[in-house]
């Protein structure tokens, strides 16, 4: 993965971005997904499918099952509109959904906060690793769990 100027999106930059994304890779923006990739990018923390299928249903005024959005995360996932912190079952929005790395995330024991790291060459490493040993990498994950900078203040 080469070195490149990250464009860093938020807000309805960050919506637009995900809505090309997706449909450069030859899916629809429905009403649906937008309403799930708008719940998403609310959240200041990773969210569960739950979390993320209750803010749909009282945005949209009508029950949204979380079975939905899993399929919507998965497809979000698989075109990196959206990043899954593995330990916490959880999902975060991809703030450069064009760019493609490797995840790597600080995950804070005490609040909960994920923070999504980009290094090639960390990852690259851990690539060339398991390559060495015969293995196959599809899609190395990194997690340190710790305490924040903020948490670490109490």
């Amino acid at each position: 993965m080469a070195a490149h100027p990250h464009v860093l999106h938020e807000g309805e930059s960050l919506a637009e971005a995900a809505a090309a994304t997706l449909k450069a890779a030859g899916e629809q923006w429905t009403p649906m997904r937008a309403a799930v990739f708008d719940a998403i990018s609310g959240f200041e923390r990773p969210a569960s499918a739950y979390d993320i299928a209750e803010a749909v249903s009282k945005a949209e005024g009508r029950r949204v099952a979380a079975n939905s959005v899993y399929r919507i995360l998965d497809l979000f996932t698989a075109s990196n509109l959206v990043r899954r912190v593995e330990s916490a079952n959880a999902y975060v929005a991809n703030a450069h959904p064009g760019c493609l790395h490797d995840c790597i995330f600080l995950v804070c024991d005490t609040c909960g906060q994920a923070t999504h790291l980009d290094d090639d060459r960390l990852t690259g490493s851990v690539r060339s690793v398991a390559s060495k040993t015969g293995f196959a990498p599809t899609r190395p994950v990194i997690e340190v769990h710790g305490t924040c900078a903020e948490c670490g203040e109490d």
